[in-house]
């Protein structure tokens, strides 16, 4: 197992912990850990689950979503940001245009 992975279990398992804490089941905990796609995710959680303390698994749920969804619109900017420089490279590469 790599560091990377041990890093990510135990990640894992302080969420998990953190929402049993709270009173929810550990497969709500479970769910959650996987759906989020990292460990600075986890941990982004885990500063909500501090912070807030939320009493319904909808409260939970619905961070874990906001928080995927940050994600997922950071990736696709970042997608948009190389594209166009890759374009943009294309364009100043100096192809001959006919008078």
């Amino acid at each position: 197992m790599t560091e990377k992975q041990k890093e990510w279990l135990k990640s894992r398992d302080e969420l998990v912990s953190a929402i049993k804490q709270l009173g929810f089941p550990e497969e709500l905990g479970d769910q959650i850990a996987k759906q989020l796609p990292g460990i600075k995710a986890m941990n982004r959680m885990m500063g909500y689950i501090r912070n807030v303390k939320p009493r319904s698994a909808e409260l939970l749920v619905d961070e874990m979503l906001a928080i995927c969804s940050d994600i997922e619109r950071w990736r696709s900017k970042k997608e948009s940001e190389e594209a166009n420089a890759k374009y943009t490279e294309y364009l100043n590469s100096g192809f001959d245009e006919e008078d």
